[in-house]
């Protein structure tokens, strides 16, 4: 799918689009977007796999993602709760998901990612957390210029009608239940108020 013109806006979450992309293993057959919203990250996803599905519980969002598709035919929109929605248990080389963890129970959803990703498949999960510690408080309040400013430069914007929630889970939490779930996993807290959490999951056992 031709690449220009995929990236009408710049936010937070767009932010990390780059580093996403990046991680989809070579030779990625099918790809997942867990919370696609209007679909930037799935159709920027075509030029890495062979096929690439977006799930979104939003009708809104996928109405929208679906127009902005331009029918293609390897570029499939489901609306539904992830959580329950028919998929493929070890149908994806590639499964991301942005931004949306934290409007599920976190531990259920990484499960659920975890049985749908294909052995030696990657998952990067990039969400929002709360600062509890003092650590996490002090880190918040050192990038929040930095923040600000980058907001201001890329008139940071995103489409309308996404849905929100405030996440529950301290960054803290987070990586504790995924270092659980995902043995090996890496962590990351990026400047921008996002964390990540990428993992590849063993080819046997």
């Amino acid at each position: 799918m031709e690449q220009s013109g995929l990236e009408p806006y710049w936010n937070t979450n767009v932010a990390r689009h780059p580093g996403i992309l990046r991680a989809v293993p070579e030779g990625c057959s099918d790809a997942l977007d867990v919370g696609c919203g209007d679909g930037l990250l799935a159709r920027k996803l075509m030029g890495h796999a062979k096929r690439v599905t977006g799930l979104d519980s939003s009708a809104a969002m996928i109405n929208r993602a679906r127009e902005l598709a331009g029918g293609e035919p390897q570029l499939t929109f489901v609306e539904g709760d992830f959580l329950s929605v028919d998929l493929p248990v070890e149908g994806y080389d590639f499964i991301c998901s942005v931004s949306t963890i934290h409007h599920m129970d976190f531990e259920a959803a990484l499960t659920r990612m975890r049985e749908l990703l294909r052995p030696g498949g990657t998952l990067v999960v990039v969400g929002l957390a709360r600062e509890r510690s003092l650590g996490e408080w002090a880190a918040m309040v050192a990038a929040a210029p930095f923040v600000r400013t980058m907001k201001v430069l890329r008139r940071a914007h995103g489409p309308e009608g996404m849905p929100v929630a405030d996440p529950q889970m301290s960054y803290g939490e987070v990586r504790a239940a995924a270092r659980r779930l995902l043995p090996g996993m890496r962590y990351r807290r990026h400047v921008l108020r996002r964390y990540s959490l990428t993992w590849e999951k063993p080819l046997t056992g």
